[in-house]
């Protein structure tokens, strides 16, 4: 079966192949770097995650580009409340997002640039666009893009100009000719410190001293990390309008050539009905999660539901991922805790499944749907070479690769040896047949959270939360 992706541009699921063969390029929008990072930003990094580990085992070779931005109001604000330099502050939040993620087990991707590295890119782009007619400057020193001279704009968000309404997007709309324009280029305001200014000298233009708007941004990015035409183009929801429609009018704009085959887009993550975000006070922290469940069973979490459909977080939801992947894990257990898959035959019928699953626009629910199958399997027969299997298809979405013992007795505030001894004491105590007492020891672990299973070959333990 062949990949197929939804493309937001089209509002279809299309067939997928590469402008390269076997290689591609994809482009995801990343943070706004000035806090730390909540679940909703994990939610979208896990979805892109999935996708490009998903291209990689399916044999493509990928440049993953996902973009810093390390310039904006947001992060000048919060550097000016803390009293210490731009860089000083991005530097200490994306060094807190990589710990935050790298535990999620979302890979880092192959460029990571930070927008502050390619201010004179953007300066270019930006001159190219003044010289199409599609630039102008206005009289407060701004260079807005003239959204009304590009005839393909509103593509991507399915919107006719007339329907599309500036609102409160537009900061000075008395400085534009057109309240649907936008900033590429925002002139230095005497209030903002040093490090947040550029010089707007390019090639025979002078735009003055300031700073790039965040759209032009990832235009300038995406192209010198991918070309002027690449892949697929990655973002969550609330960026396809205005973000990438205006990344659109940018880079179309100056290059006559689409931007991107593919536009993808992840859902959102809601609390309560509503959106999960800073402005609303809503959010929670990747930290403030990891808090209380274990990386693993967050991860497991997000990949339950489609990217594209929205996702309701509350501590229930994460109890049931939790006690799932302890089903997985404890189908491995059973057979081999230890071992690990290293390869996958794709025409036997749990891999088979699995492969439809993901090449139909990443069906992670399906996907995870096969793997409780193949852990059932795995309980009823005990199969080694079925749990061979259920390693690496949980390894294509970055789950089962811990040590199933390891997982199984993870989160226990018990000291281990003191378990230990406790069981050797029950065994005693059954030997002698002292069931009483050893019915004791198994209420006095099961009230702190662990619980005992008697096999013939011994007596195991699992913590339970």
């Amino acid at each position: 079966m062949t990949l197929r992706i939804y493309n937001t541009l089209t509002r279809a699921i299309e067939s997928f192949q590469p402008i390269e063969e076997g290689h591609v390029r994809m482009y995801v929008c990343g943070m706004t770097i000035y806090d730390l990072c909540h679940i909703g930003h994990a939610r979208m990094m896990m979805a892109f995650d999935v996708v490009n580990r998903w291209l990689l085992s399916s044999g493509y070779k990928v440049t993953y580009v996902r973009n810093i931005t390390d310039i904006d109001d947001k992060i000048i604000k919060r550097a000016l409340e803390r009293g210490i330099t731009i860089r000083a502050l991005t530097d200490e939040m994306i060094a807190a997002m990589h710990e935050d993620i790298a535990k999620l087990g979302i890979l880092p991707p192959t460029v990571e640039p930070r927008a502050t590295e390619f201010v004179p890119q953007m300066l270019s782009l930006i001159a190219t666009l003044e010289e199409k007619g599609l630039a102008y400057q206005s009289a407060n020193g701004d260079v807005n893009y003239s959204v009304r001279k590009f005839p393909g704009y509103g593509k991507l968000s399915g919107k006719s100009l007339d329907e599309l309404r500036a609102g409160e997007r537009v900061a000075v709309a008395q400085e534009k000719e057109d309240p649907l324009d936008f900033v590429l280029w925002k002139a230095a305001k005497p209030t903002e410190p040093q490090d947040a200014k550029w010089s707007g000298v390019t090639g025979g233009h002078d735009f003055g001293e300031g700073r790039p708007g965040w759209h032009i941004e990832c235009s300038a990015m995406s192209c010198a990390a991918l070309g002027e035409t690449f892949d697929i183009h990655g973002g969550g929801a609330d960026l396809q309008f205005p973000h990438h429609e205006n990344e659109i009018a940018q880079s179309e704009g100056a290059t006559g050539k689409p931007l991107a085959h593919f536009w993808v887009h992840n859902g959102f993550v809601r609390v309560d009905n509503e959106k999960m975000s800073k402005s609303l006070g809503n959010f929670f922290t990747i930290r403030d999660v990891l808090a209380k469940y274990d990386t693993e069973t967050v991860r497991f979490f997000l990949l339950r539901t489609h990217y594209r459909t929205a996702l309701n977080y509350s501590d229930a939801h994460l109890d049931d991922a939790r006690t799932g992947l302890r089903r997985l894990y404890t189908a491995l257990h059973k057979t081999a805790p230890g071992t690990t898959g290293t390869s996958i035959d794709w025409t036997q019928p749990y891999p088979a499944r699995f492969k439809a699953a993901m090449d139909e626009d990443f069906g992670t629910p399906e996907a995870v749907a096969v793997l409780f199958d193949l852990a059932s399997e795995v309980n009823r027969s005990g199969s080694a070479q079925s749990a061979a299997e259920l390693r690496v298809l949980g390894g294509c979405l970055g789950l089962l690769q811990q040590d199933a013992e390891v997982f199984l007795q993870s989160g226990s505030t018990l000291d281990t040896t003191l378990i230990e001894q406790l069981i050797a004491q029950r065994a005693q105590a059954k030997a002698a047949k002292d069931f009483a007492g050893a019915d004791a020891i198994r209420k006095q672990l099961l009230d702190q959270g662990i619980v005992l299973k008697d096999s013939a070959t011994g007596t195991t333990w699992e913590a339970v939360h």
